[in-house]
């Protein structure tokens, strides 16, 4: 964050909140009620989802919220009508929007001047502000990890995600006076927008990467190491010609699944086995639930692998660890002796695309097991096959470790982009 146009205040003063310590001396000090004057949340359209229509006045929801801005590639739509029966929760342009239950919980943004009005969902605060106030310096301030802190401590309901109006009014805040908000806002405006692009540009590049390794699998596996061999049609038109000498096989006569089940009761002891659902094998979720034993249970053991059945991933290949299978997932076993275990792998990553193409269900995806089972595939004899699976087994080792080293970059450039948010808007850091 060097730049010669940063540096710190002349005097501090104690903020009187712990979490939040010194702020400018001559900054104000306050809450949101303070700098607002409307807040209010939406409520569900009289007939629910069925009253949305194809076209009409956008009805924001807490998937439409995102701290870079609106997402509405898949925003609903209410009609005027319902639009003004709802007229206490009409948004206009620079109102903030704040998500106060879920998941997404004190995820903001601004209404962009793009957007002339909306309405929003009960999961959704409005903050109309004062005009003695810019709104981008107080979105900015909402989005600091202070606020977020704050937030989370706070939160009431059932599941602890929920943030109430009261709640929302009582936010402590820090104010500097109107032309330093307005510097504040332009600065980061810029220097945000700076990161933006760096970590924009280098998902692109991740995801180029991610491209290729899945090429690289497909055309491996469809075709083998040797380019020179003669071939032979496969009698399937997405896959073409095989090598002359695999043989073409039915895939039902050698796969096959067992699903996963539910368990009775879990436990936080270790001595049990793990509960192995998507967010443990991803290992993305640090809470892990122990399953105490029960006979109608799946139990895996590591590397067996497994594909998600329920779900927006639904026909994801993953490998297993030892443990209770989750009844979103089934374990996929061969079978036949002529597999490799690890080419087997390659082999149903290859299908991984079709899996979720062909995944069916009318709310909930499905992976739809005939997919596979009733596909015709070119299987090498087992040496090759084995040769196939440490050459991709090289070659997607070293592009896993790029797109390891890429993300790593993408988290430190958005905990930089957190960073400066929080250090500027609480005046630990001064915009000239």
């Amino acid at each position: 964050m060097s730049d010669r146009h940063v540096r710190r205040y002349a005097a501090y003063k104690e903020s009187g909140v712990e979490w939040l310590g010194e702020v400018p001396e001559d900054w104000s000090f306050g809450r949101i009620k303070n700098v607002i004057s409307k807040i209010t949340s939406g409520v569900t359209p009289r007939g629910g989802a069925e009253s949305y229509v194809d076209v009409g006045i956008p009805f924001l929801r807490s998937q439409n919220v995102h701290n870079e801005g609106l997402h509405i590639d898949d925003v609903s739509f209410i009609s005027v009508n319902t639009h003004q029966e709802m007229m206490n929760s009409q948004v206009r342009p620079g109102d903030i929007v704040f998500n106060i239950t879920g998941a997404s919980i004190a995820r903001t943004c601004i209404i962009p001047t793009t957007l002339k009005t909306a309405n929003i969902s009960q999961h959704i605060a409005l903050l109309r502000l004062r005009n003695a106030n810019e709104p981008k310096f107080i979105w900015y301030y909402l989005q600091s990890q202070f606020v977020k802190d704050y937030v989370y401590l706070t939160q009431s309901g059932a599941s602890k995600e929920a943030f109430n109006h009261g709640q929302m009014k009582c936010i402590p805040l820090p104010l500097p006076p109107l032309p330093e908000q307005t510097a504040i806002a332009a600065y980061l405006d810029t220097k945000t927008a700076q990161i933006d692009r760096q970590v924009e540009l280098l998902c692109k590049k991740a995801t180029q990467y991610g491209k290729l390794k899945q090429s690289l699998i497909n055309e491996t596996v469809t075709r083998g190491l040797d380019s020179t061999v003669p071939m032979k049609e496969s009698g399937v038109e997405w896959i073409g010609e095989v090598p002359a000498h695999w043989e073409v096989k039915r895939v039902k006569g050698f796969v096959n699944f067992k699903k996963g089940k539910t368990p009775n009761d879990f436990s936080d002891d270790p001595q049990h086995l793990p509960y192995l659902s998507m967010e443990f094998l991803r290992e993305k979720n640090s809470t892990v639930n122990y399953v105490i034993h029960q006979k109608n249970l799946v139990v895996i053991a590591d590397g067996e692998l497994l594909v998600l059945w329920d779900g927006a991933n639904a026909g994801e290949i993953l490998i297993g660890k030892k443990g209770y299978l989750s009844s979103t997932m089934a374990v996929i076993k061969a079978k036949a002796s002529f597999l490799n275990k690890s080419f087997f792998f390659f082999f149903l990553k290859s299908l991984e695309k079709r899996f979720k193409d062909f995944s069916n269900g009318t709310t909930i995806p499905h992976f739809a097991p005939d997919v596979l089972t009733g596909e015709i595939f070119g299987i090498p004899p087992l040496p090759e096959q084995t040769a196939i699976a440490a050459y991709l087994d090289t070659k997607t080792a070293q592009i896993d470790r790029i797109v390891s080293t890429i993300n790593a970059q993408i988290n430190k450039l958005k905990e930089l982009r957190k960073t400066l948010i929080n250090d500027v808007v609480t005046g630990k850091i001064k915009v000239t």
